[in-house]
């Protein structure tokens, strides 16, 4: 059963067991270690590689368990997905997803998205979340993209910055995911991704080292291959870049099934294999005996044994697990019996509500919105986007039609695959506005996509008629329509048709996409269509988010964490069927490559609408060399110059010297500011030295370059308001 209801969920919130919050601070790296090295020293070869080693699939109370000890004692970690929730877990909270906090451009909502999930999975007494996804969105129809951060490496490292941070404060330890170079789902067990040292550092491991900062305890190594040997055997990357060269301190698991040697892998760097079977299921493990025996032959050393036994139980005690921990409840394949462990509540479903609001981005808006129900009599809303689903998601673990939310059916909230989540209920887009529309206004509606003559009738004579839309995209063992990473950039369910028969019908026409990333709109210039909002994957309150904004009880604040493009050959990457994958766009990845070959986009990252207006005003820049990490700093006055309060999301961008061999500008900073009408505020950003340095190939090493330096600051990357120039 679906439920519409917030009553619903406050009653079984009560009749539950709810879990309090962490008891236990958090410990330095030094600590744990001198913690972990008690416990391991007294255990023998097979209890150390037990901690190593997965216990089999679908034989575990999570989607990953680790071997326990008993003398030492040590538990059974419970490893389970996913960024955005407790997967496979009833009485919890479906939020929103990665590229939703993204686009708040918000580092508190990040922050507090993330410590409510750490909340919900200590609850269920999970040790390991495994999110936060920090791949990069390379293709604009990657079918995973949404789990993540968007185009940007800054962004996603400040995302998963504020993830790790809020995640584990909670006592649970962070996995970030997945390391390196899986960037799609096409071949994604079988590719070889081919790229140069530098990208590989400026982009795709730039988040990583931005989440050692806020001391990331486990890291999930990737399927694809990487110089022709698999992600989680490869000593380039997991020991010579994470361990050695970045200096990270936690522990490298698999992804599931990503394990393809004993020996290779062991010596390669690869500390835990998940979920511990040769092929998923089998019974068999790489790890384990055979993992016990190759110590015995001497093929890989006591001493490697020693530290992946020492990394993992370091991460333990690093997130002080050792004290008051809950007990782990979660049944992961026979749910019906999962304990009533309720971990949502109603803080939960507000912040799932406001963070959805604040989200939404406004595309393009004349004026049509916010609505007032005062003048209104009359709303159409077109599409099977705004429906109810009729598939029972509280069960679609048992749905063979659909699995992890693979399904193509009614409203669109969250993609599909393991980074999904179970919905409570879902505040459908019609609910939503029926609601705040109130009882005197006529919502009539059409969700047939195909039939667009009852469409264009419903539409006609309504004061405004809303048209929905969608374009899903998942995880590559599940298909849709044959679509993983999608086929194309166009909007599903025949809705570019529909979309044209609504605004030839009806002269006040509000667009409202529901997507993974980024589509093509070849109607954009109809002249009917007054407005086209943007709300990505808001999850369970996805309906009430959306009216907030509609009606404006919240000013649209979010912006596009990636490009939309004109046309799809606009974008510099592109889903690749080939062995070698090849990152020949080096450096120019999303906008920089918009910007680097002068491509006007259709909408530029970083773009949104508000129902206000702001100026830019008196930018100074200071710099700092030689006094503290901090080489420069810039500060800017905004001012809301319209009547409506509201937030702005100030962005900072930097055009590196010539001779640096940059784009022509790359994000920097960036800080969402609330500000009343009329009044302004002093917006303020730091440049640290790795802000402003590039890897020098021939030195193998961060340099920061000579010459001089443009700060831009606006409200997208191509909405520069203020520039100023410093030298170093």
């Amino acid at each position: 059963m679906i439920f519409s209801s917030l009553t619903t969920i406050a009653v079984c919130a009560l009749a539950g067991l709810t879990q309090g919050a962490p008891t236990t601070n958090l410990r330095s790296w030094e600590e744990a270690y001198a913690k972990a090295e008690s416990v391991v020293s007294q255990m023998s070869i097979e209890q150390k590689v037990g901690l190593a080693t997965g216990m089999g699939w679908e034989k575990t109370l999570c989607v990953g368990n680790t071997y326990a000890s008993e003398d030492p004692y040590f538990p059974s970690l419970c490893l389970q997905d996913g960024p955005l929730g407790t997967r496979f877990a009833s009485n919890g909270t479906a939020g929103v997803s990665g590229i939703n906090a993204a686009a708040t451009f918000d580092r508190k909502l990040m922050y507090k998205r993330a410590e409510i999930i750490g909340n919900e999975s200590r609850g269920k007494g999970v040790h390991l979340q495994l999110g936060p996804s920090v791949d990069i969105f390379r293709a604009p129809n990657g079918g995973r993209g949404w789990e993540g951060f968007g185009e940007d490496p800054y962004l996603q490292g400040v995302a998963g910055y504020e993830y790790v941070t809020g995640l584990q404060s909670q006592n649970v330890i962070a996995t970030a995911k997945h390391f390196l170079l899986n960037n799609q789902e096409t071949n994604r067990t079988t590719s070889n991704s081919v790229i140069d040292e530098r990208t590989l550092r400026e982009i795709y491991a730039w988040p990583y080292a931005r989440m050692l900062d806020a001391g990331l305890g486990s890291v999930m190594c990737s399927y694809n291959l990487y110089e022709d040997i698999h992600a989680c055997e490869n000593d380039k990357l997991l020991n010579q870049l994470l361990k050695e060269e970045m200096g990270f301190k936690g522990f490298v698991m698999s992804d599931w099934g990503a394990t393809h040697s004993t020996v290779p892998s062991a010596n390669g760097g690869l500390d835990m294999t998940m979920p511990g079977d040769v092929i998923m299921g089998d019974g068999l493990s790489y790890y384990g005996k055979n993992l016990t025996d190759a110590v015995e032959r001497g093929d890989v050393s006591e001493e490697r044994v020693n530290d992946m036994a020492l990394r993992i139980a370091a991460a333990h005690y690093k997130m002080g697990q050792d004290k008051g921990y809950p007990e782990t409840t979660l049944k992961t394949f026979d749910r019906q019996n999962e304990p009533e462990v309720v971990v949502t509540s109603d803080e939960h479903i507000k912040f799932v509500r406001d963070i959805g609001a604040a989200s939404v981005v406004l595309l393009s808006n004349d004026g049509i919105l916010p609505l007032s129900s005062d003048g209104l009599s009359k709303i159409a809303i077109v599409g099977s986007d705004a429906a109810p689903p009729s598939v029972p998601l509280t069960s679609s673990l048992n749905e063979e039609e659909c699995t992890d939310l693979a399904c193509n059916d009614g409203t669109y909230a969250m993609g599909w695959g393991s980074g999904s989540v179970d919905f409570p209920y879902i505040v459908t887009p019609t609910e939503g506005i029926s609601r705040r529309a109130g009882e005197s206004v006529e919502v009539a509606h059409s969700y047939d996509d195909w039939d667009t003559e009852a469409a264009a009738e419903v539409a006609q004579g309504a004061d405004i008629a809303f048209v929905f839309a969608k374009a899903p995209a998942g995880e590559e063992y599940l298909l849709v329509d044959g679509n993983n990473d999608r086929q194309n950039l166009s909007l599903w369910n025949n809705a570019d048709n529909l979309i044209q028969a609504v605004a030839d019908a009806n002269e006040n026409t509000v667009v409202v996409i529901h997507s993974t990333g980024p589509v093509l709109m070849p109607w954009i210039d109809h002249e009917n269509i007054k407005a086209v909002v943007w709300p990505g994957l808001p999850g369970q309150e996805t309906g009430n988010s959306l009216a907030d904004v509609l009606f404006g009880d919240v000013n649209p604040s979010g912006r596009l964490p990636y490009t939309i493009a004109k046309e799809t050959d606009d974008y510099a990457a592109h889903i690749s069927h080939e062995y070698n994958i090849e990152y020949t766009e080096k450096l120019e990845i999303g906008y920089r490559h918009f910007d680097a070959n002068d491509i006007e986009p259709l909408f530029a990252f970083g773009h949104g609408l508000s129902y206000s207006t702001f100026e830019y005003e008196k930018i100074k820049v200071n710099t700092h060399r030689g006094k503290h990490d901090t080489l420069a700093t810039a500060t800017v006055f905004v001012k809301n110059t319209g009547d409506v309060d509201g937030h702005e999301v100030a962005q900072a961008y930097i055009s590196f010297p010539e001779s640096a061999g940059e784009p022509p500008k790359i994000l920097r900073g960036f800080e969402r500011v609330f500000i009343k009408a009329g009044k302004q505020t002093k917006v303020n950003f730091e440049f640290k030295e790795i802000d402003l340095s590039i890897w020098d190939e021939a030195s193998a090493s961060w340099t920061v370059p000579e010459g001089e330096f443009t700060v831009h600051i606006g409200a997208s990357s191509r909405d520069i308001r203020q520039s100023a120039t410093f030298s170093l």
